[in-house]
């Protein structure tokens, strides 16, 4: 009897356990994967350039004559001569270069950049990109990039029918720009750190803060850290510690997360995502659809032999009203699966939900804020 108690003692302590625990472990997250450094931002590169070596696809010259002015600077830039001479073939076509300078970025290394079309060229499959400049926000130059286009759409077509599949007028080229001058940064020179959350929360910050400086007091004897709101978390350097390897430690911290409860709804694909902490209040769902088939199958009378008539045409339409669901659902969402088992069992497709998670809204059951894209 004693031993049977002491097993049920044990099962109680370890269920406690679990409980406290798995909570915690299941929104636990890395500081540098909640939070970027502010110091480290990424900044956006713009450049104009012509891809070359397309098949026919590329600009009309009469469409977009800006192309051939530009095809006539770089070849005059070359040393080639283009006065009085013309042309039509369509295998160059003028893009815009995009790319994005990542943090702490120095000369030499290689980042990827976007391609996309100008004028009225069809695809840049099988293009090269030609020597261009992108330039930042100030105007200076920060990297030159060149090189093939990888396209991942195509397009074939013939004298009656044209096929499409994905964009074939934008593109990447991996690697195709270098660096040639660093962002000025300062970061050995920082007075303290300032950390900004991807995901804006209060109670995010407070816990990020609480958990530096618990690492602090361990390491360094005191406090740094402090949550300024919901978005940046202020981190003063101690005097004896290094800027960069405090970073390294900070950063791979672990946090419990804590976001608020939404609903996303995107009507145009019928995309619906709902957020672990959507709760529902009990309340009762009638779906219904009302679909209207008309069909027309007009149909030819011919007239009479040796009457001289004229064959005419008779209108004939098929109206069909058909109303499906009408049943009755009670739904209580305590937690994410049984709410969307409750949605699944009234039978209805995305477009349905969608529908009933904003009338839910409109009656005040659903505790979440409602996002529609």
């Amino acid at each position: 009897m004693k031993f049977f108690f002491r097993i049920l003692s044990l099962v109680a302590v370890l269920a406690m356990s679990l409980t406290d625990v798995a909570p915690a472990w299941a929104l636990t997250s890395r500081i540098k994967d909640i939070a970027s450094l502010q110091a480290g931002r990424d900044n956006q590169l713009i450049g104009y350039g012509l891809i070359v070596g397309l098949q026919g696809t590329g600009d009309g010259f009469r469409a977009s004559p800006f192309t051939e002015q530009s095809m006539r600077a770089m070849l005059q830039n070359l040393g080639i001569s283009t006065q009085g001479s013309q042309s039509n073939a369509k295998n160059t076509a003028a893009v815009m270069v995009t790319a994005t300078l990542p943090p702490f970025a120095s000369p030499g290394s290689r980042i990827d950049v976007t391609v996309s079309s100008l004028g009225d060229a069809t695809s840049l499959r099988g293009g090269t990109l030609v020597m261009t400049s992108l330039s930042g926000a100030d105007g200076q130059i920060y990297a030159v990039a060149q090189g093939a286009a990888v396209v991942t759409g195509f397009q074939a077509q013939g004298q009656a029918a044209t096929v499409t599949e994905g964009v074939t007028t934008a593109g990447r080229v991996p690697g195709g720009a270098i660096i040639e001058r660093e962002l000025p940064s300062r970061f050995k020179d920082s007075v303290n750190l300032v950390l900004q959350l991807r995901n804006p929360d209060f109670s995010t910050a407070i816990r990020i803060a609480d958990i530096v400086n618990g690492y602090a007091k361990a390491r360094f004897g005191g406090p740094v850290a402090e949550a300024k709101d919901s978005q940046e978390v202020i981190i003063e350097k101690p005097r004896e510690a290094d800027l960069t390897r405090l970073m390294a430690d900070i950063e791979n911290l672990v946090v419990e997360t804590d976001t608020p409860a939404k609903v996303v709804i995107n009507e145009r694909t019928g995309t619906i995502v709902i957020g672990s902490d959507v709760r529902v209040s009990p309340v009762a769902v009638s779906y219904g659809t009302l679909t209207v088939q008309v069909t027309e199958t007009p149909q030819i009378i011919q007239p009479e032999p040796f009457s001289r008539g004229e064959t005419a045409v008779q209108p004939q339409t098929d109206i069909q009203a058909q109303k499906t669901g009408g049943r009755v659902a009670i739904i209580d969402g305590p937690d994410l699966r049984t709410l969307v088992a409750g949605l699944n069992n009234i039978g209805v497709k995305p477009d349905g939900i969608i529908a009933i998670l904003q009338g839910i809204k409109s009656a005040g059951a659903l505790q979440a804020e409602l996002v529609l894209q």
